[in-house]
């Protein structure tokens, strides 16, 4: 008879300090300002992923739909990490009917050595930061789009690269949206909220993690109230653009949207390439509508862009234990 311990052992067991530490990777993962919504429990052979209402920013995401954005990055990082420690993730959605904010149980499956583009993408974490400085004006290599494009479609969303005509349309509704955004009620303050400064922070967006903002004013640059590391600098005056699209607008498209996005930010860092979001036009309904299509159930999640840039630095993380609930 097969004992038990060698039954998990061939099902894949991962242990809790492992889980733990796939926790810690996929805290790693983007957020609305860093802001860092979601909240891990670790059982028996599994990991629950949490939304974290307490950390939704109400002016700017109301509906919570780049909350679930955010905690889907999360989760498909967490999924990511399970397959490096030598696992198959199996990824349940929205598994109680009573609990709207657990998103996802992944629990480990069969053991599977991680494949070289596993190692690769699972190495991107740590390297993937936004980074808000110019890029090189040059273009993206039709290799590296389609590989991102790939990437997308792999979590079943779609990634489109703006048409230049396409992308002067997106700048101008970027920059008229943040005009509008700017202009809400509490808007500066829910910045100030992420932004202020303060000793041992571990979230939000630290002055180290701006850029200037752009002396040509082709790129919405997200005005943060606070002084900037730097002045005026010229951006690429034709940047990329790619659209994130899903087919449906629900908590569930959400979050697969989050987990498309992280697959290609990550698979973009291993090509060596830069990304910053362009949120204004998909955080106003308006402008979220006209780059979306409601006849084909085809919506609009995120607007990036793309390209050759420095080297900037990371922002910071909560500590495991704030974000471990159980």
């Amino acid at each position: 008879m097969t004992s038990t311990v060698t039954a998990r052992h061939r099902a894949g067991a991962l242990s809790r300090t492992v889980l733990a530490e796939c926790v810690r990777t996929a805290t790693a993962a983007p957020s609305l300002h860093n802001s860092q919504p979601w909240l891990f429990r670790v059982g028996e052979n599994h990991v629950d992923v949490y939304a974290d209402r307490t950390r939704q920013l109400p002016v700017l995401d109301p509906d919570g739909r780049e909350l679930m954005i955010s905690v889907g990055a999360a989760l498909f990082t967490l999924r990511l990490a399970f397959r490096a420690a030598g696992c198959l993730p199996l990824l349940d959605l929205f598994p109680s009917r009573h609990d709207g904010d657990l998103v996802a149980r992944v629990a480990a499956g069969r053991r599977a050595e991680p494949t070289p583009g596993v190692t690769s993408l699972a190495a991107a974490v740590e390297r993937r930061h936004t980074n808000r400085y110019p890029f090189a004006d040059t273009a993206l290599p039709a290799d590296a789009v389609e590989r991102l494009i790939a990437a997308a479609r792999l979590e079943g969303a779609a990634l489109a690269v703006a048409t230049p005509a396409g992308r002067d349309a997106v700048l101008g509704m970027s920059h008229a949206a943040d005009r509008h955004l700017r202009a809400r009620d509490g808007y500066a303050d829910e910045l100030a909220r992420w932004t202020a400064p303060g000793r041992g922070r571990r979230d939000g967006v630290p002055v180290t993690a701006l850029g200037p903002w752009d002396a040509r004013e082709v790129l919405p640059v997200r005005d943060f109230h606070l002084p900037r590391s730097a002045g005026g600098a010229r951006f690429e005056p034709h940047p990329t653009l790619v659209v994130l699209t899903t087919r449906g607008d629900g908590p569930a498209e959400w979050v697969q949207a989050g987990q498309a996005l992280q697959r290609v930010l990550l698979a973009a860092t291993t090509l060596g390439l830069a990304a910053t979001p362009v949120s204004q036009p998909v955080e106003l309904p308006a402008a979220r509508s006209r780059l979306s299509d409601p006849r084909t159930d085809t919506w609009a999640q995120m607007v990036l862009r793309l390209g050759y840039g420095r080297p900037v630095p990371g922002t910071p993380r909560r500590p495991l234990k704030d974000v471990m609930v159980g």
